[in-house]
């Protein structure tokens, strides 16, 4: 029998444009690969979109505010009764006596307008206006002494009642227990919207404001913790950044290699992982109960995230300093550069984009940090006024946006959630922007090698 006869038994080979069984097997497992990172991917865009939506949709209220324009008569018998029209003897008189001036002159503004209401005192008007408003009018009394005995048009804030009436909040259903408002006020706003002395306009106080008490949600807003934040992140910058790169380039290119740095990089690293309300206990140990440094202040703020972002800028500049190729360092001491100078020349500004990029992350983090700010006392309720100047910027008691995020969203007026989730928004925004700047600042320093 020859070799012949077994020929037509033999497995059939493959050819190069035909894939064998195992080759089909590792491309379908390939295409599953792909399929199941695709599906990742669309299920985290998807996840994004609706965190997205929900943030807008609830927060884009909080940039819209409910105003009334009302006709007030300051009038001279109550507010200046010396007639002097002296600013000093006019500031005596209280918000208390500037209240019934605004009631009586919407009073009447509904009455002239031919608005049908069951209301027979001007005090039924209350419920309609903002607790601010008189502050505003006494303001405006103090600021023109002659105006006094004129009839002034005034655009106040409503009450968050009427405001959450207008933005779909609060309904005639919602309000059969609420003390502050009845159906009857809701009928009364429905009319002065129709005739135009109602409307929504946007709130540039929500953006430049401050923050206000409970009772008056209607007038809270962030710019005063914006600008604490800023001085934040000051801070954090001039303390972070030098110390951070010094640090690394040192353990990165010229420390020995020993137990002891290699003590020190561990310690780094798991500094990194520590949740950051330690970090807030310790600002509060050492910077406010040792050292004394002013409660609430920017500074103690800077000083603790400070603490906070040192890993993290320290580990991203020794990652830049190390993807920088040895031919770079043995080319400039070759040519006789010192090690100093091969670092400084030549090294340093090759990481310099990982290093900027690395530092804006740390910011950012940084900049959304809130437990640490609350133990050290940076509440939204302090923050009520802007600093007079640089100093009093740094060691004036004043809140954080992440703070004041916090402060609104455990308030019981619903005004205040709303302005909670507009405050997220000013956060991602800001968030967004320094992103954008870390993107730029790394194309514009990359060099190629």
């Amino acid at each position: 029998m020859t070799d012949a006869t077994f020929i037509g038994d033999a497995p059939k080979a493959s050819g190069l444009l035909e894939a064998d069984a195992r080759t089909r097997r590792r491309n379908a497992s390939e295409r599953r690969f792909r399929m199941y990172g695709l599906a990742a991917i669309g299920a985290g865009m998807f996840f994004l979109v609706v965190l997205l939506t929900a943030i807008v949709s609830n927060g884009i209220g909080a940039f819209q505010q409910t105003f009334i324009e009302v006709p007030v008569y300051l009038d001279p018998a109550k507010l200046d009764k010396n007639g002097g029209r002296d600013p000093a003897q006019l500031a005596k008189v209280s918000t208390f006596g500037y209240t019934p001036l605004i009631q009586t002159g919407l009073y009447q503004q509904v009455r002239d307008a031919g608005i049908e209401t069951g209301y027979e005192d001007a005090r039924d008007m209350k419920a309609l206006i903002s607790a601010s408003a008189a502050a505003q009018v006494r303001d405006f009394a103090i600021a023109n002494p002659d105006r006094i005995g004129d009839t002034v048009t005034f655009r106040i804030l409503a009450s968050s009642r009427v405001d959450g009436y207008l933005k779909g909040r609060v309904s005639r259903d919602s309000i059969a227990q609420d003390k502050n408002i009845d159906a009857g006020h809701l009928e009364l706003v429905d009319a002065l919207r129709e005739d135009g002395a109602l409307r929504k306009r946007f709130n540039w106080d929500f953006i430049l404001g401050a923050d206000a008490s409970e009772s008056r949600a209607e007038q809270a807003g962030l710019g005063v913790s914006m600008l604490g934040s800023l001085f934040m992140m000051l801070v954090v910058l001039f303390l972070a950044l030098p110390i951070g790169v010094a640090t690394s380039i040192y353990l990165e290119e010229f420390a020995p290699t020993n137990w002891m740095t290699d003590f020190i990089e561990v310690n780094i690293s798991n500094l990194a992982a520590v949740p950051s309300i330690v970090f807030g206990i310790l600002g509060l140990a050492v910077f406010i109960q040792f050292i004394h440094l002013p409660q609430s202040a920017p500074i103690v703020g800077g000083l603790t995230l400070t603490l906070m972002t040192l890993p993290t800028i320290v580990i991203s500049t020794r990652a830049a300093l190390k993807a920088v190729p040895p031919s770079i360092r043995d080319a400039a001491l070759g040519v006789g550069a010192s090690k100093m100078q091969s670092v400084f020349h030549h090294v340093l500004p090759l990481a310099m984009p990982g290093i900027l990029t690395g530092t804006i992350i740390g910011l950012a983090q940084a900049l959304g940090e809130t437990a640490p700010l609350l133990l050290i006392g940076m509440v939204g309720y302090i923050a009520t006024n802007y600093p007079d100047g640089v100093i009093s910027g740094f060691l004036s008691p004043n809140s954080a946006m992440p703070a004041q995020i916090y402060e609104w969203a455990k308030r019981a007026d619903p005004a205040y959630y709303e302005r909670a989730w507009g405050g997220i928004i000013v956060l991602l925004v800001f968030l967004l922007i320094m992103n954008v700047i870390a993107v730029i600042l790394r194309r514009k320093f990359e060099r190629r090698w």
